[in-house]
């Protein structure tokens, strides 16, 4: 099983501390470096010094490390139209020399929108409409061969003749991730659109997680296509401490009693985490994002490395 580092910058981060994180998890041999993309903080606090663009991010980390994946959990498809994602995404990935991954949802958190003026269709179908428009989009100028032209009449977001230029460094494309809890659609646009499905962070546990991934299994059947291309993936809070007092000292900086987030995240000792974590892997997953909130307590990321990490391999 192989882990990711996850970071909420959104709850207040500069690109600095995202940079230093991202170095420190590449040094370690983590697998990748995920950010969410949100424009507004959640919960208590402010979120000083305020919200650092994903995709802004993404590119300058492309070239600031070498071998780390890059990726977003997952970008709003009401940021930022199809076409000029499929680019940016094109180009940071040419940028990394092939490191990007795109996780895409609908979007659903109203506030950051009306606190930067983005469009936010109230209807959950309407953004999942255009989420389907987006996923058919990006994917679709990413695959056209060069030379040939791409059009696609959707339901919210069309494309008339495109050229469907610049081409991503990966082939076919960069991986595309899915997730959510949703029962019917979601798995849905999983099988059709994803390389991996993803069950996002609480309240889930390992048993929650697996029922997602079945019913993706599911519908990968349901579109004709084998289950096994899927990489299935959860996101799970981490906190761990070699102490008791260490681990409380960790939690305080998730802002929730150690007792409320025990049942739904990998909190303990390394042993502990390391069960948790283990679970997820007997119940479908490939590999794990673990979701960090204090960026600059590296020495957390170094320990879950020594300690918790090669008894997941």
């Amino acid at each position: 099983m192989k882990l990711r580092v996850f970071t909420e910058p959104q709850q207040g981060a500069s690109y600095d501390q995202l940079l230093a994180v991202a170095r420190t998890a590449e040094e370690l041999g983590f697998d990748a470096f995920f950010r969410s993309d949100h424009y507004h903080h959640m919960g208590p606090g402010d979120g000083v010094p305020g919200p650092t663009d994903a995709w802004t991010t993404l590119a300058a980390l492309a070239r600031e490390t070498a071998t780390i994946r890059l990726g977003t959990l997952v970008s709003s498809a009401t940021f930022r139209h199809p076409g000029i994602l499929a680019i940016q995404v094109a180009q940071v990935d040419a940028m990394s020399g092939g490191r990007v991954e795109l996780g895409l949802g609908a979007g659903w958190f109203e506030q950051e929108h009306l606190a930067y003026g983005i469009p936010f269709p109230s209807s959950l179908r309407e953004r999942f409409d255009r989420l389907e428009d987006q996923l058919a989009i990006v994917r679709g100028l990413w695959t056209t061969p060069v030379g040939e032209r791409f059009s696609y009449d959707g339901r919210y977001h069309s494309v008339v003749e495109s050229p469907a230029l610049p081409k991503p460094e990966q082939r076919p494309h960069p991986p595309i991730i899915i997730g959510g809890g949703g029962p019917k659609r979601t798995p849905r646009l999983a099988a059709r659109y994803a390389s991996e499905f993803n069950a996002p962070p609480f309240p889930h546990t390992a048993d929650v997680a697996g029922a997602m991934f079945s019913r993706v299994r599911a519908a990968c059947e349901s579109e004709g296509r084998d289950p096994s291309t899927m990489t299935f993936s959860a996101a799970v809070v981490v906190c761990v401490g070699a102490t008791e007092g260490e681990l409380h000292r960790r939690a305080g900086a998730l802002q929730r009693p150690l007792d409320q987030i025990r049942s739904g995240a990998a909190v303990g000792t390394p042993q502990e985490v390391v069960d948790k974590l283990a679970a997820y892997g007997q119940a479908g997953a490939d590999r794990i994002y673990l979701q960090t909130f204090d960026l600059d307590d590296l020495d957390h990321l170094r320990l879950v490395a020594a300690d918790v990490m090669p008894h997941l391999a």
